[in-house]
């Protein structure tokens, strides 16, 4: 085989990427370098095997090291790419044993993803404090949050795993008060793993309302939910530092009267993440928003022959039509299998993100697309005029049926829908799919509101919520003419 397409990464994209090249151009040679020993995992899981719901860390894994030898690509664990010469078109390699390998490559995929972030809090070295952003951390959390006479080891039962870091977390006595800093993602679906393995647990999220990026209306009902289910919500309570030296203590806070600290035996940051660049440094790549490395409807960077794909990569907003960088599953994946046909010789588009989105809180689920908060929109150049409304999730006298909010945003000159979210507690999150469509579709609200949905009293009204919060907010719109 010969012209190489080099990959950088194993998980979402750049397996995606690989097997989809391996498929198109069966006579060219794939070679895939990680630099740990996971691959294709699913991040978006771990909350869920934390709490039990996932019994074995091997249920969360796409594909194994064999299957991926099987489909004809060469992958390498424990090679880390450290450098990038595009002049060359070469990649430095360092291994887990610490030679140094170059490799040469006629097309280049960075895959890299991104890294946690913790803001000024420097987890490492403190027992009892995480960041939740690869599977080995997920395996020591769980073997820490347990009693360690009845922590089942078979649950990482993956051979990539930490195996001393597990034991190590298994070995201390189980926590009882658990703090969570960040209240997006991460952080609430991390609040109903830790409350489902017994703790007492406090959110704290800095600014007034829950999961920012979905509106004030699903940010106030998820922490009505957590709070019903025993979580202590501490909005507009930036943490400032984490309190211990060898294992935590606490968490210092700004209670609003003044600095508070919290007595907490396990701690979980979760404030956001970073794009993996550092191996293009010096090689003068263009980036864009967050750092991320920028690319054009097909992946290409400004480097000749180098992609890339996934939470290390811009995208085209579909609302807006400039670049931007929402890390996701689907953007990754979709991302890296497009790539891996353009280089086997199928342009393909990697498409259009709108920043589609879910979470659950307990019995309480919410959906977002586009540009909810009204300073985005701002920003983005739309006037932006939004409603909210609440409607029943199926017939009134239909079993079941709960109170569902819609919130709609749209452009007031040009009446075009540009976002919007849902919460509620009876299948609300998929209706966020109808409302993606919509955006991607560039329908204005009234196209929305004549939407042609199902029907049937276990499954919707007759008028669906959606159909509700655009006939509300398409009467605002004609009033403001």
């Amino acid at each position: 085989m010969s012209d190489p397409f080099v990959v950088v990464g194993a998980d979402a994209a750049g397996l995606s990427a690989a097997s989809k090249f391996r498929r198109e151009a069966p006579d060219r040679e794939v070679v895939v370098f990680e630099k740990g020993r996971w691959i294709s995992y699913a991040y978006c899981g771990m909350p869920y095997f934390i709490e039990g719901s996932v019994e074995r860390m091997s249920d969360l894994l796409s594909l194994s090291p064999s299957e991926v030898d099987e489909r004809g690509i060469d992958l390498r664990r424990g090679h880390e790419v450290v450098g990038v010469d595009p002049d060359a078109k070469t990649v430095a390699v360092e291994t887990a044993e610490g030679d140094s390998v170059e490799q040469p490559y006629d097309d280049l995929l960075v895959a890299t993803g991104g890294r946690a972030t913790t803001g000024p809090f420097d987890v490492r070295g403190v027992d009892g404090a995480f960041t939740l952003h690869d599977m080995n951390a997920a395996a020591a959390i769980d073997a820490y949050v347990a009693e360690p006479d009845a922590y089942d080891p078979d649950r990482a039962d993956v051979s990539a795993v930490d195996r001393e870091l597990v034991e190590r977390n298994a070995a201390m006595p189980a926590p009882e008060t658990a703090a969570i800093v960040g209240g997006g993602y991460v952080g609430v679906e991390m609040a109903e793993a830790l409350v489902g393995r017994g703790l007492d647990v406090h959110l704290f999220h800095r600014s007034g309302h829950l999961l920012s990026d979905f509106g004030e209306a699903v940010g106030e009902r998820v922490a009505d939910e957590l709070d019903a289910k025993g979580v202590t919500v501490r909005t507009n309570a930036p943490v400032e530092r984490i309190v211990g030296d060898d294992r935590i203590e606490g968490i210092a806070f700004d209670g609003g009267d003044g600095a508070e600290t919290l007595p907490v035996d396990l701690a979980v940051v979760g404030v956001g993440i970073r794009p993996n660049t550092g191996l293009l440094d010096g090689t003068g790549v263009e980036t864009g928003e967050g750092g991320a490395i920028r690319t054009d409807e097909y992946g290409r960077t400004s480097l000749p022959d180098v992609y890339a794909a996934g939470d290390c990569a811009t995208a085209t907003h579909a609302v807006t039509g400039e670049e931007a960088w929402v890390p996701l599953g689907l953007t990754a994946n979709r991302a890296g299998r497009a790539v891996g046909a353009t280089v086997a010789g199928d342009p393909s588009p990697a498409g259009e993100i709108a920043g589609t989105a879910a979470v659950k809180a307990f019995d309480m689920e919410a959906g977002r697309v586009g540009l909810v908060e009204e300073a985005a929109a701002r920003k983005a150049g739309f006037d932006p005029v939004r409603e909210t409304v609440t409607a029943g999730s199926r017939s009134g006298y239909y079993p079941g049926a709960a109170p569902t909010d819609v919130t709609l945003v749209a452009d007031r000159d040009t009446r075009r829908l540009i976002g919007g979210s849902i919460v509620g507690s009876d299948r609300a999150a998929v209706r966020i799919d109808t409302l993606a469509t919509a955006l991607e579709a560039d329908m204005t609200v009234s196209e929305v509101e004549r939407l042609d949905l199902a029907y049937a009293p276990p499954f919707s009204p007759v008028w669906d919520p959606i159909l509700v919060a655009a006939k509300v907010l398409n009467g605002t719109l004609d009033e403001e003419k």
